[in-house]
C-alpha cells in the first residue's frame, strides 16, 4: 500500500500544472536510492508557447545543505522574489528552469531508511538517477539541450555530475543531451579559495599587516592539512580562519564585501530563511516532506569531502568532453574570491592550456556599460564579473543573462 500511494502521489504531481504562481510548473519525488528521496520543481518557460524550443537549465544551489526550491528560486532567477512578486529578470521567460533539492536531505529532499550522501561521487550517482526519472516522467524533453548551472558548492556537485553524465551516455545507460555547465562562484578548489582570502581583504582594506600575516598563517595551516590530506582537520582549521576574519574585519559579509552589515552576527541557520515561503509552497504543491529539517545534517556528513578539490574532475571535462565549462566569479566575493579562482584556473592541465596562457582578456558590454570580463580557450570560458558578489544572478543580473545568452548559444534549440 505504501509504495502505491508513493507512486500515486508522483503520478499526481507530475501531471499538476497549477503550483504556487502563475506560471506553469511541474514537480515531484524521486527515490534514487532506497530511503533517499530527491524534490525537483520545473517552471517552463514563458519565452514560447512549445517549451521543447528551448533549453532545459538546471540550478543547483551550495551549502552543501542549499535549496535550489527555496534560495535559487525566490532570492536569485525564479519567476517569484521573496516578496512573492514578480521578477522582471527571472531565468524563466528564457529557458524551461528545474530546481533540484540536492543532495538528498536538502530542501523538501529527504532521507528515511537510506543514508545521506558522504561524498561528491555518491551525490552524482543520486543525481543520475534523478534524470532517469525526470525523463521517464517528461520525455519531451529528452531531445532538448540541457545546461546545469550552479552556485558555491553547487559548482563543485555540478563538475562531478556532468563527469558522471558524460561517462553514463558513452556507456548507453543515460539519455541525456548535455551541452555546458555554469560553475558559478564554485568551491572547485578549497585551497585556492583559502590562502588567497588574506591578499584578497589586505587589497580591499579590511586588514592591517598584521592581521594580513596572521590570516597567512592560519591559511598556510589548512594549506599544510590539505597537502596532508587531513580533510576533516583542514575543515575544522578552515573554520578558524573564517571566525578570524569575522573579529578582523568586525563582520563582513563574505559573500558581498560592500554589503552594509551590523556587527551583531546572525548565528540563525541560512538553509532554512525562506521557510515562511517554503511552508506555503509545501500546502499549494501538497507536499510530503518539511522543508529544510535535515539540512543540517546533510552539512555535516558531508564534512570528510568539504575540503576535497575537484579540479581534476574540471580537467577531465576539458580533455575528454566537448562540454562548455563556464567558469563566472563575482569580483566583491570573498567566500570564493576571484583571485584563487583565477589560480586554479591557470594551474590546470587540459589540452588547450597553451591558448589559455596567450588568450587576452577582453571585456564584454552590455547596453553600453563594461560588466566584466571574459577569456576563452578550447570548451572553457571565465568570466569574470564587476558588481557582484557570490550571488551572481541576484547581484549583476545583466552580465548574467549575457552569460546564459553565450552559453546556451542564445538560448537555440
Amino acid at each position: 500500500m505504501k509504495i502505491l500511494l508513493i507512486f500515486l502521489f508522483f503520478f499526481v504531481a507530475v501531471l499538476a500544472r497549477k503550483g504556487f504562481g502563475d506560471n506553469e510548473q511541474e514537480w515531484g519525488y524521486v527515490e534514487v536510492r532506497k530511503g533517499a528521496y530527491m524534490f525537483w520543481w520545473l517552471h517552463y518557460t514563458t519565452a514560447t508557447p512549445d517549451y521543447t524550443k528551448r533549453p532545459l537549465i538546471i540550478w543547483l544551489q551550495g551549502g552543501p545543505g542549499g535549496s535550489s526550491t527555496a534560495y535559487g528560486n525566490f532570492e536569485e532567477l525564479g519567476p517569484l522574489d521573496k516578496n512573492l512578486k514578480p521578477r522582471h529578470t527571472t531565468w524563466i521567460q528564457h529557458a524551461n528552469i528545474l530546481f533540484v533539492d540536492n543532495p538528498v536531505g536538502t530542501g523538501f529532499s529527504y532521507v528515511t531508511t537510506g543514508k545521506f550522501a558522504t561524498t561528491n561521487e555518491q551525490i552524482a550517482v543520486d543525481f543520475s538517477e534523478l534524470l532517469r526519472s525526470f525523463y521517464k516522467a517528461l520525455p519531451k524533453f529528452q531531445d532538448v539541450p540541457l545546461y546545469i548551472f550552479s552556485e558555491s558548492y553547487g559548482g563543485k556537485m555540478t563538475a562531478e555530475i556532468a563527469l558522471h553524465i558524460h561517462e553514463a551516455v558513452q556507456k548507453k545507460t543515460l539519455n541525456v543531451h548535455l551541452k555546458g555547465i555554469g560553475l558559478g562562484d564554485a568551491y572547485i578548489s578549497p585551497l585556492d579559495s583559502t590562502i588567497s582570502m588574506a591578499s584578497y581583504l589586505y587589497n580591499m582594506g579590511f586588514l592591517d599587516t598584521n592581521e594580513y600575516h596572521k590570516l597567512e598563517l592560519l591559511g598556510n595551516k589548512v594549506k599544510d592539512l590539505l597537502t596532508q590530506k587531513q580533510w576533516e582537520a583542514a575543515f575544522s582549521a578552515n573554520e578558524k580562519l573564517a571566525l578570524a576574519i569575522r573579529d578582523f574585519t568586525r563582520n563582513v559579509d563574505v559573500y558581498n564585501v560592500l554589503t552594509r552589515k551590523g556587527t551583531v552576527v546572525d548565528e540563525s541557520c541560512a538553509f532554512c530563511s525562506l521557510k515562511h515561503i517554503m511552508d506555503n509552497v509545501k500546502l499549494s504543491l501538497n507536499l510530503s516532506s518539511e522543508f529544510c529539517s535535515q539540512a543540517v545534517k546533510v552539512y555535516r556528513t558531508l564534512i570528510n569531502d568539504f575540503m576535497k578539490p575537484v579540479t581534476h574532475i574540471v580537467e577531465r571535462l576539458l580533455n575528454e568532453t566537448d562540454i562548455t565549462v563556464a567558469v563566472y566569479n563575482g569580483q566583491l566575493d570573498l567566500i570564493v574570491d576571484t583571485l584563487g579562482v583565477i589560480q586554479w584556473l591557470d594551474k590546470l592541465h587540459f589540452k588547450a592550456m597553451k591558448d589559455w596562457k596567450d588568450s587576452p582578456k577582453t571585456a564584454f558590454i552590455v547596453n553600453g556599460v563594461v560588466e566584466g570580463f571574459e577569456k576563452k580557450a578550447g570548451n572553457l570560458i571565465f568570466y569574470s564579473v564587476l558588481r557582484s558578489g557570490h550571488m551572481l544572478p541576484a547581484d549583476n543580473t545583466n552580465a548574467m543573462l549575457h552569460i546564459l545568452k553565450q552559453v546556451t548559444n542564445n538560448f537555440k534549440v
